[in-house]
């Protein structure tokens, strides 16, 4: 026989005994006599044994009902922070890559960016070394107009030149002189001093 046995054999000898000895004494004080039961000495051992039984139901409740639903919860949890650790992984990658992929198609409309600014430089300049020569062109033709111009003029002015010299010297000659000299005396005097 344990400890335990002993107590509640012996919490159940003093309940029977006390319990008529309370009447008795409950009846003789009128109903208001007595101490509080949770207080009473006579009843520790009740209260012991029920306090263990108690506690044995809501341990075995909580080992077999509680704690696993608590277990499952937290293992759904820690399941689903698993997961979506790796979703914000999967997205951070995700948005590392098309990151890269922004950089580099950058990098690339930089490059093509340039090569269409050059060529548009190559080809303006070409544009304007063509209309350069084009104009060039242009003013050597007008030059060459204009001084075959000028030539023609001088000729004609230094025909002119050559007929008034010629009047001029028969005007002369006509009134200094008084006497008349035929144009191709004048010339032939003319041509001598050239």
């Amino acid at each position: 026989m344990n400890i335990a046995d002993a107590i509640i054999g012996r919490a159940w000898a003093q309940e029977a005994h006390g319990e008529t000895h309370a009447g008795t004494e409950a009846h003789d004080a009128g109903g208001h006599g007595g101490a509080f039961p949770p207080f009473d000495p006579t009843h520790f051992a009740s209260q012991l044994l029920w306090l263990a039984i108690t506690f044995g139901i809501f341990y075995m409740l909580m080992a077999r009902v509680a704690i696993p639903r608590i277990g499952g919860i937290l293992e759904t949890r820690r399941d689903r922070i698993s997961q979506d650790i790796d979703e914000a992984q999967r997205m951070k990658d995700e948005a590392d890559a098309a990151y890269a992929a922004y950089e580099q198609e950058l990098a690339e409309a930089r490059s093509r960016a340039g090569v269409i600014a050059q060529t548009a430089r190559d080809e303006a300049k070409a544009e304007a070394d063509a209309e350069r020569q084009r104009i060039e062109q242009s003013l050597a033709e007008k030059l060459s107009e204009a001084e075959a111009k000028i030539a023609g003029i001088k000729a004609q002015a230094l025909a002119e030149v050559d007929r008034i010299a010629v009047d001029t010297t028969q005007v002369i000659v006509r009134e200094l002189i008084g006497g008349t000299t035929s144009a191709a005396e004048v010339e032939a005097a003319l041509g001598e001093k050239r």
